[in-house]
């Protein structure tokens, strides 16, 4: 499965933005999916993840925190989608979604299989 991101831009603390990741070569049915970033000079982490049904997801402490991000997905049409609000300058980061091809996500970056190749969001002040 070929997975492409998008809907990075720039925005101010406060806004909001949604990310999409739209795959090709392969139904997404069967894939759990995860959005992890990488923040300059900084490691990559995770972010949100959802199962292939899209019964069961996770957020960080990060994302979780007074509902600022919100994952979804229509297997219909083969995206996923991260709706993240409230954005602060610590959102800065270059966003990845990924997919691990077995119903349920793991939190770990080391378990997705296909990755995308990233959307900059840059949250000014």
């Amino acid at each position: 499965v070929q997975l492409q991101a998008s809907g990075g831009g720039l925005v101010q603390a406060g806004g909001s933005l949604r990310l999409s990741c739209a795959a090709s070569g392969s139904t997404l049915d069967y894939y759990a999916i995860g959005w992890f970033r990488q923040a300059p000079g900084k490691e990559r982490e995770g972010v949100s993840c959802i199962s292939s049904n899209g019964g069961s997801t996770y957020y960080t402490d990060s994302a979780k925190g007074r509902g600022r991000f919100t994952i979804s997905r229509d297997n219909a049409k083969n995206t996923v989608h991260l709706q993240m609000d409230n954005l602060s300058l610590e959102d800065t980061a270059v966003y990845y979604c990924a997919a691990k091809n077995t119903p349920d996500y793991a939190t770990s970056m080391h378990m997705y299989n296909f990755w995308g190749q990233g959307t900059l969001v840059t949250v000014s002040s």
